[in-house]
C-alpha cells in the first residue's frame, strides 16, 4: 500500500507537484475513537512527500480546525493546492462546521490558506466561499442532511484566471435525492471567488458527485468523481448499480459557462471497494490513479491510498481503463 498510517485512518488526498518531490496531503483521524463514521468529524489535513509517487516520508499535520463558529470549526475535508505566478501555494480546502453532536447535518464551506513551502499554512478566512442560496442547494431547502459545497478542485482558466469544481446540489428537481450536481465558481486571482451556474445538472442518478477532477488525458478532458452505492439515486439505485469511482467524457468543458456535462453518461471505473480517486501525471508524463481503500470483502472501512495505477481514455467506449495488474495489485 503506497501510504497508510498505523495508528490513524487514512482517506480523501489530493498532491501537489513542485518539479522535484510529490507532495501528498490526506485527511487522517485516530483509530482511537473507535467507530470509522466518527473520522469525519475529527479528520486533520497531513502532509507527506515522494519522489517517485512509490515511497512516502509522511511530515504529519499541517491543517487543523479552527475551532470556535469558523467555518472549519470541527474538521478539514478534502482540497486542492495550486501555484500562483509568484510562487505562492494556494490551498483551497473543505471546512466543516458540524450543528450538533447527536446530528449529521452540517455546513461546508470552502477555506483557503497559503505557503511558500508547502508544509506552514496560513488561513485566509476573509477568502471563504459558501453555497450561493440562489443557485445551490443549502441546508434545509430539501431532505438532504448537509449544505453540500466541498472537495474543491482549482484549475486555471483558459481565457484568464482561475475557476473551481465543487461537490454541490442543485436546487430543483423531481427527486430531492437526485440532486446532485459538479459546482463552479470563478477567481481572478485566487483571492476573491464567486459561485456560477453548475457545469452538470440534476437528475443523473447521483445524490452527490465527490472529489471532482478534470484531466486532459489521450487527446480528451475526462471528468473524474465518486459516488458510492448507498449516495446513487434515480434509476442506477432502482437497477441495483454499485457505485464507485466514475468517469465521464467532458470534452466540451473548457471553462466555466461551457455546455454542461451529461454525467447521466458516466461509466464505473471502479466500484466502492475504492474510492475518491485522484490523478496524477508521474515523471514519465503518465496519468497514475490513486484512490483510498473504502470496503473490504465484509463491507466494512479499511482506510489507506492504493495505487499508482496508470490509466487510459477509450474515446470509443467512453470509458477510463486502469491497468488490470495495477488493480489487483494496488
Amino acid at each position: 500500500m503506497p501510504f497508510s498510517l498505523h495508528d490513524h485512518w487514512v482517506w480523501d488526498f489530493w498532491f501537489a507537484d513542485d518539479g522535484e518531490k510529490f507532495h501528498l496531503f490526506y485527511l487522517h483521524a485516530p483509530r482511537s475513537l473507535g467507530d470509522p463514521h466518527l473520522r469525519h468529524r475529527n479528520a486533520r489535513i497531513g502532509h507527506a512527500v515522494s519522489t517517485d509517487l512509490h515511497e512516502w516520508t509522511d511530515l504529519g499535520v499541517c491543517l487543523e480546525p479552527s475551532g470556535g463558529e469558523a467555518a472549519d470549526a470541527d474538521a478539514t475535508w478534502t482540497g486542492s493546492v495550486v501555484r500562483d505566478a509568484d510562487g505562492t501555494w494556494h490551498m483551497l480546502y473543505t471546512g466543516s462546521r458540524f450543528l450538533r453532536a447527536d446530528s449529521h447535518a452540517n455546513i461546508e464551506t470552502v477555506v483557503a490558506a497559503t505557503s511558500r513551502d508547502l508544509h506552514t499554512w496560513v488561513r485566509h478566512p476573509e477568502r471563504s466561499l459558501s453555497a450561493d442560496p440562489e443557485l445551490y442547494e443549502t441546508l434545509g431547502h430539501s431532505i438532504w442532511p448537509e449544505e453540500a459545497w466541498r472537495d474543491p478542485w482549482v484549475m486555471p482558466n483558459p481565457e484568464g484566471g482561475w475557476w473551481m469544481l465543487v461537490t454541490a446540489r442543485a436546487l430543483d428537481g423531481a427527486d430531492e435525492l437526485d440532486r446532485g450536481v459538479i459546482g463552479v465558481a470563478t477567481s481572478p486571482d485566487l483571492v476573491s471567488w464567486r459561485a456560477v451556474e453548475a457545469v452538470s445538472r440534476p437528475g443523473a442518478g447521483f445524490r452527490h458527485l465527490e472529489v471532482p477532477q478534470l484531466i486532459d488525458i489521450d487527446g480528451h478532458r475526462v471528468l473524474l468523481f465518486s459516488c458510492d452505492t448507498p449516495a446513487l439515486a434515480g434509476d442506477r439505485q432502482a437497477q441495483g448499480e454499485r457505485g464507485g469511482i466514475w468517469a465521464v467524457a467532458a470534452d466540451g468543458l473548457t471553462g466555466p459557462g461551457a455546455a454542461p456535462i451529461d454525467t447521466s453518461a458516466a461509466r464505473l471505473v471502479h466500484d466502492d471497494a475504492l474510492y475518491a480517486a485522484r490523478a496524477v501525471r508521474d515523471r514519465s508524463g503518465q496519468w497514475q490513479l490513486f484512490a483510498f481503500r473504502n470496503l473490504d470483502e465484509h463491507g466494512s472501512f479499511v482506510g489507506g491510498i492504493a495505487g499508482p495505477m496508470a490509466m487510459s481514455w477509450s474515446a470509443e467506449r467512453g470509458e477510463l481503463r486502469l491497468a488490470v495488474e495495477a488493480v489487483t495489485g494496488a
